[in-house]
């Protein structure tokens, strides 16, 4: 069960530890033609639109940023494409009415978008959080089509989506596997952006997917000023309380460096990161002896857990080295039980809820908000 909880969920850890360096500096994917859509964080996708109801979108290769990994021309049910496009292109019809989507963080999104109608397919099933789809799963309505890893292909086919919804890895080819069905695949890799605020702004794409382009417009822009607003007010704190996440795996503890997500969610939040010299893209993979090392003198744990119920003698019982920290023995452990709250959904999509949180408990006389996610464990 463990491991299959992880390989549903690595898009969505990933897209919390991945690099963090701000703005939109550096390459960017561009558009081809139109009247660009400004994004203002995201760095891996851009969007234009045309006068006869197609919107142009250009996906960047995350790990060739020279290159790019996708173009689609979303055409309006009722228009035509245009004659000419680039080489490559997929044209999709849109809104899409069925479609089979991999992750449970996208299908989160969908039902706030209220396109959740237009999904009649998931994979993973056992660990979409969201009340809506897992009725409809219940009932009948949408299929559990296996596992992101070994979907059920025969299933989906049967389903006739118009488009599946995947993330991305390196050295993979999702959309070789799907060739032969001519079933249109569309890559989603907002994980692999840079910036809690790069990442959510990909909900616009997916509003433009399904007919919610307004929504998905006016959803992001709550988003982003909810976040700025809670950074500013972090900002003024002169405390930095220092923050250690997660635990040992499978022998070693991954870190987030300063140039993570989870990284930046700390500075954004008015912490201290004591792996900042650690600046790789991603987590940082590290011995649990050198975590100690660096780590034992923090003042909060943060823990993201998958069993049902966590305490702190627990956690204690784990390792003899936990019961050392200080924050263990001051009491100061927090835990996100994923079974039951969408840590992962929320982060990726509404990033300023997590920072607010995380603010909550690094400096609960700024915000006295009652926690969602993270409970103190006893």
């Amino acid at each position: 069960m463990i491991l299959k909880f992880f390989s549903a969920v690595i898009p969505a850890v990933a897209l919390l530890l991945l690099s963090s360096c701000g703005g939109r500096t550096g390459a960017t994917a561009t558009p081809d033609s139109g009247r660009e859509i400004e994004m203002r964080h995201a760095r891996n996708i851009s969007m234009s639109e045309l006068d006869d109801g197609v919107t142009l979108v250009s996906l960047r290769n995350p790990w060739d940023t020279t290159r790019n990994m996708a173009r689609y021309a979303l055409v309006e049910k009722g228009h035509d494409a245009p004659g000419t496009l680039p080489e490559g292109t997929l044209v999709i019809n849109i809104p899409l009415e069925r479609s089979v989507v991999y992750s449970a963080v996208h299908v989160a999104l969908l039902d706030e978008l209220g396109a959740g109608a237009a999904v009649n397919g998931v994979c993973d099933a056992a660990f979409i959080n969201d009340t809506t789809v897992k009725a409809a799963l219940k009932a009948g309505r949408i299929a559990d089509c296996g596992s992101n890893q070994t979907p059920n292909i025969e299933l989906i086919v049967s389903l006739r989506p118009e488009a599946i919804l995947l993330s991305p890895y390196e050295q993979t080819d999702e959309v070789a596997r799907y060739a032969r069905t001519g079933i249109n695949v569309v890559q989603t890799a907002e994980y692999m952006e840079a910036t809690p605020l790069a990442r959510a702004e990909w909900l616009r794409f997916f509003g433009r997917l399904y007919g919610r382009a307004e929504k998905a417009d006016s959803l992001f822009e709550a988003v982003e000023s909810n976040y700025l607003q809670l950074r500013l007010a972090a900002a003024r704190s002169d405390r930095r309380p220092t923050v250690i996440f997660d635990r040992i795996y499978s022998g070693t503890w991954d870190v987030p460096t300063s140039n993570s997500v989870t990284g930046r969610f700390i500075e954004d939040a008015g912490g201290a990161n004591p792996f900042a010299s650690y600046t790789q893209s991603g987590s940082a993979r590290l011995a649990p002896e050198e975590v100690f090392y660096k780590g034992k003198d923090a003042d909060i744990w943060l823990v993201r857990h998958y069993e049902p119920s966590m305490t702190l003698s627990a956690l204690g019982k784990e390792n003899k080295m936990y019961p050392r920290f200080k924050a263990y023995a001051e009491g100061n452990v927090f835990g996100a039980n994923t079974v039951e709250v969408p840590i992962f959904e929320d982060a990726a999509f509404h990033p300023d809820r997590i920072l607010r949180e995380m603010i909550r408990i690094l400096h609960p006389d700024i915000e006295r908000t009652p926690t969602v996610y993270y409970k103190k464990l006893n």
